[in-house]
């Protein structure tokens, strides 16, 4: 008898764990195994996973970031503190020693670095209405029902982007030479006398080229954005009796702003960068452009037929700060121009 009891004990038992086990699953917890409590879990979360995967991707754009912008930064940065003297009656060579924001203030101080930004200023103000406006029409065009072989004009537009910079400054320099250029032949035959490399003319030859180069690339990044929009609204616009040029300025441009303030900010920071047209333009024979006549040619002149390392740094930060406050300025008033529309 007593064993009968200790059996339908022991089964009751059995019983009343199974019920536990029942109601911990109903409640969503799965019952855990003898001895694995405190143990830790060997699968991770997904959270973590995604979080590795993240890490693993990008770490090799952060590698190069680094090792690309973030080093050669703080190298100027360091090196624009630092200037070189020559000790006694220089007999011992120059001496690298700290100058604090000497170097800064001696660019500043400087009238030809501060004339740099006065051409950048005239330069902007030639440059970038052409630009942001030919590619907006010639985008336009392309984006209308009755344009023909677009795939044609895109590629003969963007085409000459293709071309280094630098090929396609001594391209111009040939035609802009005179007894050299079919096209100073043309013009003078003509009865048009204009010299490329005067004082009045070196601007508008240099915005040329630059437009030649950047034009078309401009015009595909619109007419990329004219592609995505809703062709739905376009026809309830038109059902609205709205005409061609209605629809463009009212309906296409306010849908592609975005594309509108990213190519104006890259414009205006590479117009801050000019260099090479200018730089190549000064070999012309005959030509007023001067070693030091945008920032860049400063800094290039300072570093490479000065050696004065210390002030070409000094003037590079200079010009990275001005591009980031333009791009600030830029960017803050497109939001509030978005913000404050209805």
């Amino acid at each position: 008898m007593s064993t009968v009891g200790r059996g339908r004990s022991t089964l009751g038992r059995g019983r009343s764990s199974v019920a536990r086990d029942r109601s911990t699953v109903a409640r969503g917890r799965t019952p855990e195994a003898p001895g694995s409590q405190g143990r830790p879990s060997k699968t991770l979360s997904s959270r973590t996973r995604t979080r590795l995967a993240a890490g693993t991707l990008l770490a090799p754009f952060f590698a190069l970031f680094t090792v690309a912008m973030i080093v050669p930064v703080g190298y100027a940065l360091w090196l624009s503190l630092f200037t070189e003297k020559q000790s006694g009656l220089g007999f011992d060579g120059p001496r690298t020693v700290f100058d604090g924001l000497g170097n800064y203030a001696t660019a500043l101080g400087d009238q030809a670095f501060r004339d740099g930004f006065r051409v950048l200023l005239g330069y902007c103000a030639l440059y970038l209405p052409l630009m942001i406006g030919g590619a907006i029409v010639l985008a336009l065009l392309l984006d209308t029902a009755l344009a023909r072989a677009r795939r044609f004009f895109q590629l003969a537009l963007f085409l000459p982007h293709a071309i280094p910079g630098l090929i396609a400054a001594l391209i111009w320099i040939y035609l802009y030479t005179p007894q050299l250029s079919p096209v100073v032949a043309a013009m003078e035959a003509g009865g048009i006398r204009f010299d490329f490399f005067s004082s009045a003319g070196t601007l508008p030859s240099i915005v040329n080229i630059a437009l030649w180069q950047w034009l078309g690339y401009n015009v595909v990044i619109f007419y990329a954005a004219l592609q995505a929009v809703d062709r739905s609204l376009l026809e309830a616009a038109t059902v609205d009796g709205a005409g061609n040029w209605r629809i463009a300025f009212s309906v296409k441009l306010p849908l592609i702003r975005s594309s509108l303030v990213m190519v104006l900010l890259f414009t205006v920071i590479g117009s801050l960068q000019l260099f090479t047209e200018p730089l190549i333009l000064s070999r012309g024979s005959g030509s007023s452009v001067t070693s030091t006549w945008t920032p860049n040619m400063y800094a290039y002149s300072a570093a490479f037929e000065r050696n004065d390392y210390g002030l070409a740094a000094a003037a590079s930060v200079l010009i990275a700060l001005v591009a980031a406050v333009l791009s600030f300025v830029v960017t803050r008033f497109t939001n509030r121009r978005k913000e404050a529309r209805p």
